[in-house]
């Protein structure tokens, strides 16, 4: 596992384990189990958790959503790395070395 917690084009990302996740009204809520922290992920911060189950990466999460949102790419890259960054920071995330970078 990589120390660097810096979103990359060159990583997998997938979701840490030890999280409960629920849905309420429409938007994803976690409760970290090993924190004692509920989050709030939100509908598309929901949709970004789940597309995490497997290891994925940053173009691969930008794809998808852009093929369900009207979102220019740049943008939807920035926000999904700013996500995610969020989402390392509180330990909720794996990253990963790509193995066929």
């Amino acid at each position: 596992m990589i120390k660097n917690k810096r979103v990359t084009k060159n990583h997998l990302y997938s979701q840490s384990p030890g999280n409960i996740v629920s849905d309420m009204d429409g938007e994803k809520v976690m409760l970290s189990v090993q924190k004692g922290k509920y989050y709030n992920l939100g509908e598309l911060g929901g949709e970004i958790w789940d597309l995490m189950k497997e290891p994925i990466t940053i173009h691969e999460l930008v794809t998808t959503l852009q093929s369900q949102y009207d979102v220019a790419q740049a943008e939807c890259e920035e926000q999904v790395k700013d996500f995610i960054n969020q989402l390392l920071e509180q330990g909720l995330v794996k990253i990963e070395d790509r193995i066929n970078s």
